[in-house]
């Protein structure tokens, strides 16, 4: 719960941020000079590239919260089987040892979304975030039944 009110106090900064720049970016064009024409429309679209990652985020968000909530569901969540340190850190041999499992899952049934979904969550374990978002997109994917990117 703690991890979906930061995210919202987050994007609610981010929407008022937007709203500000986006007023100054108006007045800069209000102004009326070429120079601050041009820099108004400079300024308007770096909220309008800002709300748009905000909102695919979202959507990512939303989508990998739907699939965790059929998988648990379906009593299908991987169960936290890792060792952590004293700090409460998870123990990177521990997570290499569980993404080891989980990788070899998704390779006998690639097709199976709860699989890569599985193994996402062991890439974040294993403190790989930016493969742990790829193996999410490619879990909703399959789960959409949309066509998946090698």
């Amino acid at each position: 719960m703690g991890a979906k009110i930061t995210y919202a106090v987050t994007a609610a900064v981010l929407v008022v941020y937007f709203v500000l720049v986006g007023s100054r970016g108006v007045m800069l064009i209000q102004s009326g000079t070429l120079l601050t024409v041009t820099f108004g429309g400079a300024v308007l679209i770096l909220p309008v590239i800002g709300i748009w990652f905000l909102w695919k985020n979202t959507q990512f968000v939303q989508r990998a919260n739907r699939l965790a909530a059929e998988l648990d569901a379906e009593g299908g969540l991987p169960v936290d089987e890792l060792k952590r340190t004293p700090a409460g850190r998870i123990d990177r041999d521990s997570a290499d040892e569980v993404f080891a499992q989980r990788k070899a899952e998704t390779e006998d049934a690639p097709d199976d979304w709860r699989s890569w979904f599985r193994l996402a969550i062991a890439y974040h374990d294993a403190r790989d975030t930016p493969r742990a978002r790829k193996a999410m997109q490619h879990a909703i994917a399959l789960h959409d039944g949309k066509p998946v990117r090698a």
